[in-house]
């Protein structure tokens, strides 16, 4: 994957990735503000599996703020969420909080590039492909890089924590 530079692109996700030398294509389309799920809108739009899809969520864990990435067709498994990072219980952050904590807007909320690092966990289905695409930092605009490069960006770690609709 090679990294390209479009000015309409970017983005706190793109300027994190660039200053960190990581390999990234930054994918962009059409978003339709009346779609209902964000990222299967991507997956389609894109021509991409759903499976190499994936959407940040966040939820406070005892707490504190977390972000879960999984498969856009899948939900984000709050109980393995907050195992995954040694606590008790997890509920979804408020959307209020989760875009003033990150920077950017639901719906186009990337793990990379957020105002403050937060403990970030992957769905560990993410290790089954050599690339998978994450938001962005807006809709209609994703980014294709390697499961592995977005965890060393972001600090994360690999789980268990999607489960099935």
């Amino acid at each position: 994957m090679a990294r390209r530079a479009e000015p309409a692109a970017g983005t706190p996700a793109t300027v994190a990735l660039t200053a960190a030398g990581v390999a990234f294509v930054p994918r962009a389309y059409d978003h339709d503000p009346r779609a209902a799920a964000f990222g299967l809108e991507a997956a389609e739009k894109l021509g991409v599996e759903p499976e190499r899809v994936f959407k940040t969520l966040l939820a406070s864990v005892d707490g504190a703020l977390v972000v879960g990435i999984v498969p856009v067709a899948e939900q984000l498994d709050l109980k393995a969420l907050a195992q995954a990072v040694g606590g008790k219980r997890a509920e979804m952050a408020d959307p209020a909080l989760a875009e003033r904590k990150t920077g950017y807007v639901v719906g186009g909320i990337s793990p990379i590039g957020q105002k403050a690092a937060l403990p970030t966990v992957l769905d560990e289905t993410a290790i089954l492909f050599e690339s998978i695409l994450v938001s962005g930092g807006r809709r209609g605009f994703d980014l294709e890089l390697a499961p592995d490069d977005l965890l060393r960006v972001t600090a994360g770690s690999y789980a268990p924590i999607a489960r099935a609709r």
